[in-house]
């Protein structure tokens, strides 16, 4: 059974870095495509960037575009987010899904959350003005 264990949430302030990690396990990580999702309170949830399963390509929301850097390393089974000039309004519980066959060309389509198949289980990550 696939599992997805995400970590490295926490309380900062504007302008601060934080990096996430999701950590898969009963599977190969290289069979999947990764995502990462966050969803603020009374919000719906929204993507924030996509790996290949490679770690060759990647694709951002715009929102997150040139503060966030998605990379992954299959050989731990790892897939991190790499936060940098954090902002309040990026407060929100993130989440890391997993996406396995068939496969996309265009990471676009793993814009879309019901692509997935596994998701984490989040980690809150809350940025103070």
């Amino acid at each position: 059974q696939v599992q997805l264990i995400e970590s490295g949430g926490g309380l900062v302030q504007t302008g601060a870095s934080l990096r996430l990690s999701c950590v898969a396990s009963g599977c190969t990580a290289s069979d999947y495509a990764m995502g990462w999702f966050r969803q603020a309170p009374g919000k719906e949830r929204e993507f924030v960037a996509a790996i290949s399963r490679s770690g060759g390509n990647t694709y951002y929301a715009d929102s997150v575009k040139g503060r966030f850097t998605v990379s992954r390393d299959n050989a731990k089974n790892t897939v991190y987010l790499q936060m940098n000039s954090l902002k309040p309004e990026d407060t929100a519980v993130y989440y890391c899904a997993a996406k396995g066959p068939p496969y996309y060309s265009e990471l676009y389509y793993y814009t879309n959350s019901w692509r997935y198949d596994y998701w984490g289980q989040g980690t809150q990550v809350t940025v103070s003005s």
